[in-house]
């Protein structure tokens, strides 16, 4: 792994999902296709808070802190507990995009990391190269729930007319 790209990815996957989201309407930032499924802001929130309590300080343990316990994330439960579908989108979009700049600056701040260095998680040794790797794919797995989330309220704006010659979903 080449911490350069990791970090270059970081700082493009931002960008991508402050274009996907910035000028969504309140009604559709609160959509969702189903009562089991993520809003757009709820996702944005999960980023924010995963930006904040989870990628960033979890990294900082594995590499400067490995005796200090994990800390407890439950990020599927904060959806409802810190009710992320209230909130606002512009908002909640701009907390997430300061994170994500804190975190870059504190990547760069880093000198001569062990990326090879591991911490004992309660499932099992995860190294710091295995973290930051795994904070690339998570923006990009929200990403994709992104999208699947415009192409869904696509579907139900454009009801009752079809969309199958745009081509394959």
């Amino acid at each position: 792994m080449d911490f350069n790209t990791a970090t270059s990815h970081l700082q493009k996957n931002a960008e991508i999902i402050r274009m996907l989201v910035q000028d969504i309407e309140d009604e559709q930032a609160r959509w969702k296709p189903t009562p089991d499924t993520w809003s757009i802001l709820e996702v944005i929130n999960h980023l924010y808070d995963e930006e904040r309590e989870d990628f960033r300080e979890h990294l900082d343990l594995i590499l400067h802190r490995p005796g200090q316990p994990w800390s407890r994330i439950a990020p599927g439960g904060w959806v409802t507990e810190r009710q992320y579908n209230t909130r606002d989108l512009a908002k909640s979009l701009a907390c997430y995009l300061e994170e994500r700049e804190k975190s870059l600056k504190w990547l760069a701040d880093l000198k001569g990391a062990d990326w090879s260095a591991d911490y004992e998680t309660p499932w099992g040794k995860l190294r710091a190269g295995d973290m930051l790797a795994s904070w690339v794919a998570h923006d990009i797995l929200h990403m994709r729930q992104l999208v699947e989330l415009k192409w869904a309220g696509t579907l139900k704006d454009m009801a009752p007319y079809e969309v199958e010659y745009a081509g394959e979903w």
